[in-house]
């Protein structure tokens, strides 16, 4: 992984970004300065996992002029807190002046960037490894976030990715999104409690409990994929990581 990593961070594409950015951000100190740039506004979004959002300049220049300090700012209303990420990041409805002229601003977003645009190579190879990678990084964080469980099962729910890790690993089926947000986190609760020993989603913070999710995940997944193959192949996993039998009782 680590190999994989330098060599896709040291690629030609990802280096021209990396130097245009650093060169250009500290000059953009509004959102309409970031949406006239396409290059630069494709790197911010990128590093936040907004990459579809390249052709939404109205919709992103709102988010980023309403900032993150008002609750009925957009930014706070939307359930995809990405979007809310984004705007604290730059700081352009929050602050006189934008962070983007800090100068550890470019770096941090850089990071970001390379991290999120691996996941997205990943994820054209094999798309549940990369939904693992989203949740291994996001699933702790949100988990010792100083919020009330629901709470944290919503802002989940609100993550894509992280929702279909989530209910793909507790073998809830397709429909269940369609049921009431309320009873969906009600039923996670009772799902959670049962597999991990509480309701409560700061299990995920334990490396352990975090381990055991997303290798239901993949086990649950590539089962679903691939027939009897991909169940094989992950209960190879399973059992060269030394998952219990219990583990193997709840899934089979």
């Amino acid at each position: 992984m680590e190999k994989q990593q330098a060599t896709f961070h040291s690629s030609a594409p990802i280096q021209r970004d990396e130097v245009y950015f650093r060169e250009k951000i500290a000059q953009i100190s509004s959102a309409e300065d970031l949406i006239s740039d396409r290059r630069l506004l494709r790197i911010a979004l990128g590093a936040f996992g907004l990459d579809a959002d390249i052709n939404s300049g109205f919709f992103i220049r709102k988010v980023l002029e309403e900032g993150t300090l008002s609750q009925d700012s957009l930014a706070n209303k939307l359930a995809d807190k990405s979007y809310l990420a984004l705007s604290k990041a730059f700081g352009f409805g929050d602050y006189t002046s934008p962070r983007t002229a800090q100068p550890d601003f470019a770096e941090t977003i850089l990071a970001q960037y390379r991290e999120r645009q691996f996941e997205i190579a990943v994820g054209d190879k094999h798309e549940s490894l990369r939904l693992v990678m989203v949740a291994k990084r996001e699933l702790p964080e949100i988990a010792t976030k100083a919020m009330s469980e629901d709470g944290k099962w919503f802002t989940m729910l609100g993550s894509a990715p992280l929702r279909s890790v989530i209910e793909t690993a507790l073998g809830l089926p397709s429909s269940f999104v369609a049921i009431d947000l309320d009873q969906q986190v009600m039923a996670l609760r009772e799902k959670a409690d049962a597999v991990f020993g509480s309701p409560d989603p700061a299990v995920f913070a334990e490396p352990a409990k975090l381990d055991k999710l997303l290798k239901l995940y993949l086990l649950r997944s590539e089962a679903a994929t691939s027939g009897g193959s991909g169940q094989s192949a992950a209960l190879q996993i399973l059992r060269s990581s030394g998952q219990s039998s219990g583990v193997l009782s709840i899934l089979l």
